[in-house]
């Protein structure tokens, strides 16, 4: 037996009071909905490791997956969790590249890693180098390699672009900025309170907009000299939507790729064709379903760690029993860099 949080019922917190009348079922509070338990995680079959956490990321997917927003886990109840990094205890049958003693992280499928320790496939987890703490792995791995995917692939980041980055002060929001700094982009980040421009500025942000004190447009129309943007980067979804494609150029890019304010309403085609814009929902694990590739990427995200080009914010630490607050404090926008939990 080890202990993890299971996810009983869908839920919690209270949501805010646009979203109240169609989501009153999710009032239900983290604490309620996030349970600390004693469960059997099974035996190693052919092709897995066992892995004993020592870190454990928080991202917003672990948000929607216990409220049930856009995505569902298979079966109830589960264990929520896309990241984390730890020590292979054992090894099954089969497997070659890993052994014990083996520190390793990985994201994605099979949920679960809000647990001391898990069964992955082997080839689902890749090696983080020595200079790597587990703490940093763990917070970085899925931002980091979410970044990658935005900046090198989605969109191709060159010198002289012009690079908009909502919530900048986030998790994936301060790689981006770094990143795209390094690339030779100039960066506007967008940030909820005046705290967050000094880390946006430090990460990287030539120009900074505190979207609850100055209208975006207008500041990115103002900066830009009225040419707009080459790209913008959008995780918070319906609030921005509308305004993100106003700041673009024409033939600009449009990165949705999450809605932590909502659904986006659907789209016509005529607001893209006012200036021939390119629209792209890009999902990471359809980028790195192949092994090659998942080890390509995270090998260039932990690269950039080592060199110095990312710099981790892991600004908030939780032990991994007290995964409720770190969800609420998320949700809350009371979180800047990134969010661990510690088993």
């Amino acid at each position: 037996m080890v202990k993890a949080i299971r996810v009983h019922e869908l839920g919690g917190p209270q949501p805010r009071a646009h979203e109240f009348l169609c989501r009153c079922i999710h009032r239900t509070s983290p604490e309620k909905v996030l349970k600390w338990e004693d469960v059997e995680i099974g035996e190693l079959k052919e092709g897995e490791v066992r892995v004993k956490n020592k870190a454990v990321g928080v991202n917003f997917i672990d948000v929607y997956f216990r409220k049930g927003l856009y995505y569902k886990a298979d079966t109830m109840p589960f264990t929520p969790g896309m990241e984390a990094c730890g020590v292979v205890t054992a090894v099954g049958p089969g497997v070659i590249g890993r052994r014990v003693g083996d520190l390793v992280a990985y994201v994605g499928t099979p949920m679960g890693s809000y647990a001391e320790e898990q069964i992955l496939p082997a080839n689902k987890v890749v090696p983080v180098p020595p200079s790597i703490d587990p703490i940093v792995a763990a917070s970085v791995l899925l931002k980091g390699m979410t970044a990658q995917v935005l900046l090198r692939q989605s969109f191709k980041v060159k010198p002289g672009n012009r690079v908009l980055v909502h919530a900048a002060a986030g998790g994936v929001g301060s790689l981006l900025c770094q990143w795209a700094n390094a690339l030779g982009a100039t960066v506007i980040g967008t940030v909820s309170t005046k705290e967050k421009t000094a880390q946006a500025k430090d990460d990287g942000c030539h120009h900074v907009i505190v979207y609850t004190e100055e209208d975006v447009v207008a500041r990115v129309t103002e900066i830009t000299s009225d040419n707009g943007v080459d790209v913008v980067y959008d995780s918070v979804g319906k609030d921005t939507f509308q305004g993100s494609l106003a700041c673009l150029k024409t033939r600009g890019y449009m990165v949705s790729f999450g809605q932590a304010s909502g659904a986006i309403d659907p789209v016509p085609l005529s607001a893209l064709a006012a200036k021939s814009l390119f629209l792209t929902r890009p999902a990471l694990f359809q980028y790195t379903a192949a092994q090659d590739k998942l080890l390509e990427v995270a090998g260039e995200v932990f690269a950039n760690v080592a060199s110095g080009v990312l710099r981790v914010r892991v600004n908030h630490k939780y032990p991994l029993s007290h995964a409720a607050q770190a969800h609420a404090d998320l949700e809350n926008r009371k979180t800047s860099g990134s969010a661990v939990l510690i088993p």
